[in-house]
């Protein structure tokens, strides 16, 4: 999937879009060793029983290298959310948490 913007620019995106949720689907060890400020931990196995946001919220979803965060945006858009997968950490340039 080719996105229109990279990382840092859908970091500033969702900061700017309110209700929004920034989604980390990596497992907690990984989300322990380093994640986006601001972004909630639901590793993609347990996504589809623990968002608790409603349908049609937009949700901007990232892993690693940005396989699993496609995963997850299929599993979120079917369920009703607004669902961006922008991608891996890997490209990500500002602080971590």
């Amino acid at each position: 999937m080719e996105r229109d913007l990279s990382f840092d620019e859908y970091i500033e995106q969702y900061r700017k879009t309110p209700e929004a949720v920034l989604l980390d689907v990596r497992t907690a060890a990984e989300y322990e060793e380093g994640h986006v400020p601001e972004s909630i931990n639901i590793p993609l196995g347990e996504l589809e029983y623990s968002l608790d946001a409603e349908p049609g919220t937009k949700v901007f979803i990232y892993c690693r290298s940005g396989a699993r965060s496609t995963d997850a945006c299929r599993i979120l858009n079917e369920e009703g959310f607004d669902a961006v997968n922008i991608g891996g950490i890997i490209s990500y340039h500002g602080p971590l948490e």
